[in-house]
């Protein structure tokens, strides 16, 4: 098989013409979420086929993302085929918070087709062109506090988990269609179980002596009440990350919805907060790398059996992400930063850590990627978000 669904499956070449059908009914939906498996059944052992119950829920009206936001769903055909998808998204809380009106859009699926593309592009523009939105962007599936970006570096390794893998074309297809990229976002590498890499020395001791300074301690992330414990973080997440490019700060309700899905992924240990004189002061969430045994499922479906290999193969990943990291502003002057990563790397050598990924992080975010590449961290991954006026 060529590029995921190309000329060897002869959707790209079918001589039937395009058509786009917005989509109402439940079968429908079904017929969106499932295109991934024929696009990426062979050849791409890279991709994670994520779960569909997982993709149905940040679809679903009811979630709390779409009380300040709206989507509609469009699948193009050749004949009786699906050859391709997309959502077009308008972010209500993005254009109150940055004053504009941008247009968004995400779940970007199509074979290697510019007629197909251009087909999705402009039902999606068309849509969000009705509704007063002057550009489009993405894709982001559906926001930015979600998977987003094409992938444009790193193709030959296997996605982590809520991050994307696309094929090449992908970006061609943009290309073709006017689409210009506007900000890239960064995936690091720390490679634990390496004997090469070790922590700087000057780097552990500056560590240590910031800790004893700031009479800072780590605890557990208690989620014994969700509720609290998730807004504490949500708190921390918006205060360090409201300047940043694109950020749109998630709602409480919205930011509980993430957090009571993210708890039965949680490690213990990789889910920590640290605080100063019991001041909240900043919190990690690393996740182990459920995308190895979303491969080994294979159908995205949690049942009949896929449930069981979640919960026998957990304990055994030695490979996370950190999907969720907040410093607060006050605190960041006390390298808080250097000491999140020097107890993150501890706690991984103990567990048997193979390597945690730092994503995504804005390619200008200089106090994210310079304590990063300090510690002789590379970037291995990097996706871009594209843009086109209306």
């Amino acid at each position: 098989m060529s590029a995921a669904g190309g000329a060897a499956d002869g959707l790209a070449m079918n001589d039937a013409p395009v058509t786009i059908h917005p989509v109402q009914t439940r079968a429908e939906l079904d017929r969106f979420i499932d295109l991934p498996w024929s696009l990426y059944e062979r050849g791409h052992p890279q991709y994670a086929p994520p779960l569909r119950m997982v993709v149905r829920d940040l679809l679903d009206p009811a979630n709390p993302f779409y009380r300040e936001a709206d989507r509609a769903l469009f699948v193009a055909k050749q004949g009786t085929r699906v050859v391709g998808r997309i959502a077009a998204i308008e972010n209500r809380a993005h254009n109150a918070y940055h004053h504009d009106r941008t247009g968004f859009y995400g779940f970007f699926e199509c074979v290697d087709s510019a007629v197909v593309a251009e087909a999705l592009f402009e039902a999606a523009g068309g849509w969000l062109r009705a509704r007063g939105l002057t550009s489009m962007r993405g894709p982001v599936n559906p926001s930015m506090n979600h998977e987003c970006g094409l992938l444009v570096q790193g193709f030959r390794w296997p996605a982590m988990l809520m991050t994307p893998w696309t094929p090449r074309h992908y970006v061609t297809l943009h290309e073709q269609a006017g689409f210009t990229g506007v900000k890239d976002l960064l995936a690091y590498f720390l490679p634990m179980s390496d004997p090469r890499f070790a922590l700087p020395p000057a780097f552990v001791e500056h560590a240590n002596r910031a800790r004893n300074a700031a009479g800072l301690t780590f605890r557990a992330l208690d989620f014994s009440n969700t509720a609290e414990e998730a807004e504490r973080c949500r708190q921390l997440y918006v205060a360090a990350w409201e300047r940043n490019w694109g950020f749109v700060p998630p709602s409480r309700e919205e930011f509980l919805h993430l957090a009571t899905s993210l708890k039965p992924l949680l490690i213990r240990d990789f889910a920590f907060m640290a605080e100063v004189a019991g001041e909240p002061a900043g919190f990690l969430i690393l996740l182990p790398d459920f995308n190895h045994l979303f491969r080994r499922i294979g159908t995205g479906k949690l049942f009949p059996t896929g449930w069981l290999q979640l919960l026998w193969g957990k304990r055994r990943l030695r490979s996370g992400r950190i999907v969720l990291l907040g410093v607060a502003p006050r605190f960041r002057t006390r390298s808080i930063l250097e000491l999140f990563a020097h107890e993150l790397y501890e706690r991984g050598r103990q567990y048997g850590a193979v390597g945690a990924e730092g994503s995504w992080i804005l390619e200008d975010n200089h106090l994210m990627t310079k304590p990063l590449e300090a510690l002789g961290a590379k970037v291995y991954r990097r996706w871009r978000l594209y843009e086109r006026a209306l």
